[in-house]
This record gives C-alpha cells, structure tokens and sequence, in this order.
C-alpha cells in the first residue's frame, strides 16, 4: 500500500536510543543514526522529526524501558532504608551488566552534555531525574526514614546511580561497581527516636 512505511518504527527508535546513548546528544550525527537505525536522511526526518524530537523519543523510550524496574524494585515492602537503596542500584548495576547494550546511562550522558540540548530536551531530561527522585524519597518514607533523611538518601543514592554508570564506562570492574553501591547501602541512617532514648539506660 502507497505510504505504508517499510520498518519496524519501534525498533528504528529502540535502534536510536542505543547510538545516543553510545554517543551522547553531541556525538551521535545524523550519519551515526542512519547507520545505527538503518534507515535513509529522508526516511529518519519523516519518521521521527529533527535530531532533537529523535532524542527526547529516544528518552522517553528509555525511561519506558528502565524506570518501570525501578519503580518494581522500590515497590518493597523494604524493612529499612539501606534496602531501598540497595535495591534501586542493583537495577543499574544489572543494566550495566547487560552487554545488549551499552555502558553508563542514557539519562546521566544526557544531563552531562545539558548546555548542547534545546529548552525542551533539557526540561525532559530534569524532569526525568526528578522523578527518579521522587520515587526513591517515597520508598525510603515507606521504609521508615524521616522526611529529611529521605531527601537526603534519595539525593545521595541519584548521585551514586550516576557515578556507577560514568565509572562504567570508563573500564571499572563489576566488582568496583558492586562495592560502590553496597558501600553507599550502608551509609548509616540516624537513629530513630525509640533507639536514641535507649541509648545510656542502667
């Protein structure tokens, strides 16, 4: 049928979202893309837009592959915030592991080069961050932290996710990786009042 495309739409975008994130926005050129995604200049721009709609399609069809099994893994219940945060950076340590695709993180190569991305790419790629941090912040309170603890771990566990992945991709071992994210799982909480008011009793 006249107009019908000839491809996998789903897959030339999955296809995209891999030169991106191998890439990053600056280095990902329309040649890179065509050659990743397998389609003509011509069929590229009718399909999905200018390199900056592309992108933010490619991003919302990561965040549509990778933030539902982070939102499974925080799901709990968690007996403590320290499993909470455990359990977000084994989602990013398997992600890493998985060699279909590549090192690192779309969404922290994405924050990384903010200034080369237009208004719109750098409101969605915050926007997602901040989401992640949302979701983490309500289940370190379901876990039983403070509001100001779990800002505060929420904060802390982003910073390790995006470390993990920047350390990813420059070489660092599985084994690195692993004693990254368990030692920031064991960053001690504060106490909470019942075991303050234990402590010093005859």
């Amino acid at each position: 049928m006249a107009g019908r495309k000839q491809f996998d739409v789903d897959e030339a975008l999955r296809r995209a979202m891999l030169v991106f994130w191998r890439w990053g926005y600056s280095d990902a050129s329309i040649e890179r893309l065509t050659d990743g995604t397998g389609l003509g200049r011509g069929s590229l721009y009718a399909t999905f837009g200018d390199k900056p709609a592309l992108f933010r399609q490619s991003l919302q069809r990561y965040s549509e592959t990778y933030h539902p099994l982070y939102h499974r893994a925080l799901s709990g219940p968690h007996p403590a915030p320290a499993a909470v945060i455990a359990a977000y950076l084994q989602v990013t340590l398997n992600r890493i592991a998985d060699p279909a695709v590549p090192d690192g993180c779309l969404l922290t190569m994405s924050a990384a080069q903010l200034p080369a991305l237009d208004a719109e790419s750098q409101t969605l790629v915050r926007a997602m961050i901040d989401s992640l941090r949302a979701m983490l912040e309500m289940a370190l309170l379901a876990a039983g932290a403070d509001n100001q603890e779990a800002a505060d771990l929420a904060l802390s566990t982003l910073a390790t996710n995006q470390s993990l992945a920047v350390l990813s991709r420059a070489g660092f071992s599985a084994e690195d990786l692993t004693t990254v994210a368990t030692t920031t799982a064991r960053i001690p909480t504060k106490p909470r009042p019942a075991e303050t008011a234990g402590h010093g009793r005859a």
